[in-house]
């Protein structure tokens, strides 16, 4: 019996402590953004290696282009908890905390042409990784030409 009722409590903590603000998971501010700099320098890696096929630089790989969509679409999911309040600085400019609609916008915008990038990549069709690497490429450059300082 007691382990039903330890197993329900343990659950109930487990589910009031997920939804714990982003900020709270960066002791300082540098923290957050070395967090969120980390990552979009991962994906930038990634992304410039599909680049790199989808520009003829390198002989393309359909094996690798799928595992780099893959990273590229996981890892794009994680910058934005670093941009919670408090959090300012780094290359991010201060509108991103006042423009929070259109900042989170470019962010979903990333994520779903992430996401359309593994579609393509998957194909094995160099033209379909071509058309996706220049619609995540362009998602990119609009969020930092907005939002981010040079």
């Amino acid at each position: 019996m007691k382990s039903p009722a330890l197993f329900a409590l343990a659950a109930a903590c487990t589910a009031l402590w997920l939804p714990m603000p982003a900020a709270a998971q960066f002791a300082k501010t540098e923290d957050a953004i070395k967090y969120r700099q980390s990552a979009m320098f991962i994906q930038s890696q990634h992304l410039a290696r599909l680049g790199a096929m989808a520009n003829g630089r390198v002989p393309f790989d359909a094996t690798a282009a799928v595992v780099n969509a893959e990273v590229i679409a996981q890892i794009s999911k994680l910058p934005w908890s670093g941009f919670g309040p408090g959090t300012e600085g780094g290359k991010a400019k201060p509108e991103i905390w006042t423009e929070q609609a259109k900042f989170k916008e470019l962010g979903d915008r990333l994520v779903t042409e992430s996401d359309k990038l593994v579609v393509a990549a998957k194909s094995g069709n160099l033209d379909t990784l071509k058309a996706a690497v220049g619609a995540v490429g362009e998602t990119c450059k609009a969020c930092h030409d907005t939002f981010r300082s040079r």
